[in-house]
């Protein structure tokens, strides 16, 4: 409070002693409408501006306290000429801080360029949208649970214009019928929820008159500290978007204790100053949506869409009571036809740029746009002033990094929710590259693997184990050797049976001795070529522990009514 009329004394001051010099420009008429219905205070101008004086004027100057300027979030002008039917287009003003060398520093000063001088006698129709955060002081500071909140709002019944103004007018819109007390001027009427001042004539250049509005407003003061939002480009079909949340309630301080029955008993009586939920409005192609914390996955959210948009309500694991925080992350996929556009060579990505809640203040915003790895000629196109830099960004896959632009900015409302767009040069040769990335590796992997199958890694090829290793491989190879000759044995033993079922059914005695004459040469060519595997196994220790139940099989092969044990020792050596 001291230093809003620190500020009043100091403009008063200027007003005498400067204010007759300051221009030619005279405002005919000025309506001002104020509205009070959530955190975000909105001011509305609309003037009419007349030069009297006889040379051109290029630029309108417009005046603001420095308590409102330092919460000045947004600051649009625009201007048309004529009236009613023959009102021409809207062209927006250029606007920039011009402070004069011999203004006071708590009146900051902004010049609006007109796109063409008002030469003498001329006037033109102006409309200027004005947000300010942080104008609503909570009084009292600190409530209790069954409490609701009050605020305090401070502003002058008339506009601090550096012109002398005609007629001005003042409307301020509260957000119920509800007002603990306001300030009560001449020409001063309360009617619903507004609150109007004027209209006021003849009133000289920053001429100032205090008010001050206390009235209850139990609206979210959803404060986000801190929000990075990150948006990242894959050529493959997909814009992915997370937003990290760093939350506040910037309302009246909660004192006292909380008690949760009470407030789910009675929510309106005992949490009135509490929000429960969020609602953020998503484009309406958004999918694989999510919303976490810390701790995991949140359930208590809902999602409702349409055609135009899909609406994502979000509810935090406790109400939000004055000075409580919470940290949390949503996230959604887009359709990259959606955003991403080409012309000639460059493409460019056309999102919008603040948080998709309207109920959240955004204290500093940090926005990355992460490109495709071999992205180049980058470049950024944002509609109002915004601190810019780049960074890389390493991710799967990646050798030189993906280039990433961020984009910082303080005081962001929802007005700044507005399209901009990221241009760069990107070569298709480029979506091949992890592609071939993976088939190398896969590649190499299974050649790898190969190589150690067979290669011999021993380092001394003296060493037992070595050689403890090729004799074994020497029994395998005899063994296998072994298990042919059986093999063959067995298919001549079948043959014999043959000829003998043969025999009982024709009588043919002749046939059946030659079957059995040619076995018994087979047999013996078999026992020869045994032998030499036999003594391969008897001096070889590897093969101690299998060299009975082989002598064993050999010495069975010629009993041939056994085929039974024959086998059963067969299976045994293979096992």
């Amino acid at each position: 409070m001291s230093s809003f009329r620190f500020d009043l004394l100091l403009i008063l001051v200027f007003a005498i002693h400067f204010a007759p010099g300051l221009s030619d420009l005279v405002i005919s008429k000025l309506d001002r409408r104020i509205d009070l219905t959530s955190q975000i205070v909105r001011m509305t101008l609309t003037l009419k501006v007349e030069n009297t004086g006889t040379d051109p004027v290029s630029e309108v100057s417009l005046t603001f306290p420095e308590h409102q300027a330092n919460n000045l979030a947004l600051l649009v002008a625009v201007s048309t000429k004529g009236k009613g039917k023959s009102r021409g287009s809207a062209t927006n003003l250029p606007i920039k801080i011009k402070q004069p060398n011999d203004s006071p520093p708590s009146l900051i000063w902004y010049a609006a360029s007109l796109p063409k001088e008002l030469g003498k006698g001329e006037s033109l129709n102006m409309d200027v949208l004005v947000v300010f955060t942080h104008m609503l002081r909570p009084f009292p500071e600190k409530i209790t649970q069954a409490e609701s909140q009050l605020f305090l709002f401070q502003e002058s019944a008339h506009f601090t214009s550096p012109y002398n103004v005609k007629v001005q007018s003042l409307t301020v819109k509260l957000p119920s019928e509800n007002v603990e007390s306001y300030t009560k001027l001449e020409n001063t009427k309360f009617s619903g929820s507004e609150i109007k001042y004027g209209p006021y004539e003849n009133l000289p250049a920053l001429s100032y008159s205090p008010v001050i509005i206390h009235f209850p407003s139990n609206t979210p003061f959803a404060v986000a500290k801190e929000l990075v939002r990150e948006i990242e480009i894959s050529h493959w079909g997909n814009v992915q978007v997370t937003e990290h949340y760093n939350l506040i309630h910037g309302g009246a301080q909660s004192t006292g204790e909380f008690s949760r029955l009470d407030f789910q008993a009675r929510p309106h009586l005992r949490g009135a100053s509490a929000f429960r939920n969020l609602i953020a409005m998503l484009p309406p192609r958004a999918h694989s949506i999510y919303y976490r914390d810390a701790i995991g996955n949140i359930s208590t959210s809902n999602i409702y869409g349409d055609s135009s948009k899909t609406l994502l309500e979000i509810e935090p694991r406790y109400p939000m009571f004055g000075g409580w925080k919470t940290s949390f992350t949503i996230g959604y996929g887009l359709p990259l036809q959606d955003y991403l556009f080409q012309l000639g060579g460059t493409r460019f990505l056309n999102i919008t740029f603040g948080s998709p809640m309207n109920d959240v203040l955004v204290e500093n915003l940090t926005l990355k746009v992460v490109l495709p790895e071999g992205s180049r000629d980058i470049s950024v196109s944002v509609p109002f002033p915004v601190k810019q830099s780049q960074e890389t960004k390493f991710s799967h896959l990646d050798i030189a990094g993906r280039p990433t632009v961020v984009v910082e900015k303080i005081n962001v409302v929802p007005e700044h929710n507005q399209y901009f767009q990221v241009h760069y040069k990107f070569s298709n040769l480029s979506l091949l590259t992890e592609p071939l990335m993976l088939i190398c590796g896969f590649f190499s992997l299974f050649v790898a693997c190969i190589i150690y199958m067979h290669a011999d890694f021993t380092i001394s090829k003296s060493s037992s184990s070595y050689l403890a290793k090729l004799q074994w491989d020497e029994v395998q190879g005899t063994i296998q050797q072994l298990q042919d000759i059986i093999n063959r044995c067995l298919l001549i033993h079948d043959k014999l049976e043959a000829s003998l079922r043969e025999l009982s059914r024709n009588g043919d005695v002749q046939a059946c001795k030659a079957v059995r004459k040619s076995a018994d040469g087979l047999l013996k060519d078999f026992s020869k070529e045994s032998k030499p595997l036999l003594a391969i196994l008897q001096s070889s220790p590897q093969a101690a522990h299998i060299l009975p139940k082989v002598e064993e099989l050999m010495f069975n092969r010629h009993r041939w009514k056994q085929r039974g044990p024959l086998l059963f020792g067969h299976r045994n050596l293979l096992e």
